[in-house]
């Protein structure tokens, strides 16, 4: 007996940020998703859609971990990108990313300064959000080989016009 597999698109989204749960389930809805699935897990709630038509639409999956394969987008993807930069940083952001209050003693004095990294293990998927933050002249920089900084005052201010909270 042949048993064919549809494929699923399942993002596990933290029961702390309940926009995020809406927002990922809106938006499966809005790009193909008849029916989308909310499975409560520990701590999170899977939000799932079966489609045959999901790889079409992320031509980058595929076998193994994603920082040990090629991640490049499709000509198409990258016209959407070019379109939209700031949601393709939201979603960056959101899922690799964190904003902070970061604190630093200089001569004796605190500073407390917001900042936001993004850390990401693919030297592709890190390109891709330098080349993002590029696009909307956020001013960023590597503060190791796979985690990036934006720190500058306009740079953060920018950024969370784009990325705004795990609300």
């Amino acid at each position: 007996m042949t048993t064919t597999r549809v494929p699923v698109l399942r993002v596990s989204c933290s029961n702390s940020w309940p926009g995020l749960i809406d927002a990922c389930d809106a938006a499966m809805r809005r790009v193909m998703a008849e029916k989308v699935q909310r499975v409560p897990q520990q701590g999170c709630v899977n939000v799932q859609s079966y489609g045959k038509h999901w790889p079409c639409l992320f031509p980058q999956h595929g076998p193994g971990k994603k920082h040990e394969r090629p991640i490049v987008l499709a000509d198409w993807q990258r016209t959407i990108v070019e379109a939209h930069p700031g949601d393709f940083l939201r979603g960056l952001f959101h899922s690799d990313g964190c904003r902070f209050a970061n604190r630093v003693v200089v001569r004796g004095k605190e500073y407390v300064y917001p900042r936001y990294m993004f850390t990401n293990e693919s030297a592709d998927i890190m390109g891709l959000c330098q080349w993002a933050l590029d696009l909307l002249g956020i001013a960023w920089r590597m503060n190791r080989r796979n985690s990036l900084s934006v720190a500058r005052r306009g740079a953060v201010a920018a950024l969370d016009r784009h990325v705004g909270p795990k609300t």
